[in-house]
């Protein structure tokens, strides 16, 4: 299985901080898995979509179009913001 970990307001979207998901056959890449919590709540898979929000697996930043395995730790990390 794959761990998913959710960061500021993707956290409080997800309704936990860390998810794993087994990706089976049918999800191959980031974007497979956007789609995939797209399905399961349209609010997360909004959110996750957004342009600004970055991704990061195994603790290196990635891309949306990266391929990922059950052996992956995959973060979804907001916008920063400060001041």
């Amino acid at each position: 299985m794959a761990r998913v970990l959710f960061f500021g307001k993707l956290r409080e979207l997800a309704g936990s901080a860390q998810r794993d998901i087994p990706l089976g056959t049918s999800i191959n890449s980031v974007s497979d898995l956007i789609s995939y919590f797209e399905g399961a709540d349209n609010h997360l898979g909004a959110a996750l979509k957004e342009q600004s929000v970055r991704v990061v697996i195994n603790e290196e930043m990635s891309e949306k179009t990266a391929s990922i395995s059950d052996d992956d730790e995959i973060g979804f990390l907001p916008p920063v913001s400060g001041g």
